[in-house]
């Protein structure tokens, strides 16, 4: 078969969530829990006001689950370690021949094999959603997750060298052989890589630079970049060089989404993001902070995914946690008939 990536704005037959579960992202109090239980069931209700959501979920947490997440969601039992489905769960596809859908299981070995992530029971989410969803599974020896790529649909693939090609994940494969098995599983042409992510993001609880809170595909020619105006900050210049690298590889439109004004919290220089977005069926699931410039990037999205609601939701618990909506979310393509 031949395997291709759709985009994220291409029908979805359902939205994947995992329930978080893990001591670093529930934290040390029961306020700090609730925080994360409620954020990650806004987006979750939010979402299935759009289209089906499941969302996997321990045994022990199915009760508690329940008391936050809308009646019209499906839980389903999965063991997990937390509950980051962009990067556990498997990466979608359609057969370009017959428009059957297919699970791209990658390699997950906690971000770069980090301390204080558990990955034993995460790292088999891929397969098991595969199967719940009787798709074909289709395995990959490559280190990879779902936030680490972002691809127009047509040919085109974001990347970041600190992720595919850093020590941490996949330390024998040179540049070449990375492409070669991403554009295999995804049906790509063109890894355009950018340098490195956002600088908090290579901090204790950072992915090593993920793309998707960096740069990301509004259409097949239109790249939307996060735009940090401030010299103060140091993805001022992280920036002016992930811009460059695009106007390097590729004529698409790039369009610069403003960050949002706030530049630190009580860890230091934050990587508040509005990239970091998830397209459902006929609307989007922008991250908000209480900051100015949230209004002006639901105006920019507004423009650029024209016919969708921009539903905005706070996500700041998110971030403190190490990602944000797009994180925690996974999308299944409908199947072409």
């Amino acid at each position: 078969m031949s395997w291709v990536m759709p985009a994220e704005w291409q029908p979805h037959e359902r939205t994947w969530l995992a329930w978080p579960s893990a001591d670093y992202t529930l934290g040390e109090s029961v306020e700090d829990a609730h925080e994360a239980y409620a954020v990650w069931s806004a987006v979750a209700n939010a979402a299935a006001e759009f289209e089906p959501v499941t969302v996997l979920v321990r045994k022990q947490d199915r009760a508690l689950a329940q008391k936050y997440l809308s009646a019209e969601i499906e839980l389903v039992d999965c063991e997990l370690n937390d509950g980051w489905m962009r990067d556990i769960g498997p990466t979608f596809v359609l057969d370009a021949v017959s428009g059957a859908v297919g699970a791209v299981d990658w390699q997950f070995n906690g971000w770069g094999a980090q301390g204080w992530s558990g990955w034993q029971l995460d790292c088999q989410v891929a397969e098991f959603v595969a199967e719940r969803s009787c798709v074909a599974h289709i395995k990959s020896d490559l280190v990879n997750e779902g936030g680490g790529i972002h691809t127009n649909g047509a040919g085109l693939l974001l990347a970041t060298e600190t992720v595919q090609l850093g020590s941490e994940r996949n330390p024998n494969l040179t540049r070449s052989e990375v492409e070669i098995e991403l554009n295999d599983k995804l049906g790509t042409q063109q890894v355009i890589w950018l340098r490195r992510g956002l600088t908090r993001d290579y901090e204790e609880f950072g992915t090593k630079g993920h793309v998707d809170i960096v740069a990301c595909f509004a259409d097949e020619s239109t790249i939307l970049v996060h735009d940090q105006q401030d010299q103060s900050h140091p993805d001022f210049a992280v920036t002016h060089e992930v811009i460059s690298r695009l106007e390097e590889q590729t004529d698409c439109k790039i369009i610069r989404v403003p960050a949002p004004t706030v530049l630190r919290d009580a860890l230091g220089f934050v990587d508040y993001s509005y990239i970091n977005h998830y397209i459902l069926n006929d609307a989007v699931l922008l991250c908000s902070f209480d900051d100015k410039n949230d209004a002006l990037a639901a105006e920019i999205l507004t423009q650029v995914y024209p016919g969708r609601e921009i539903r905005l939701i706070d996500s700041r618990a998110l971030f403190a946690r190490g990602g944000g909506i797009h994180c925690i979310t996974q999308q299944q393509p409908k199947p072409i008939v």
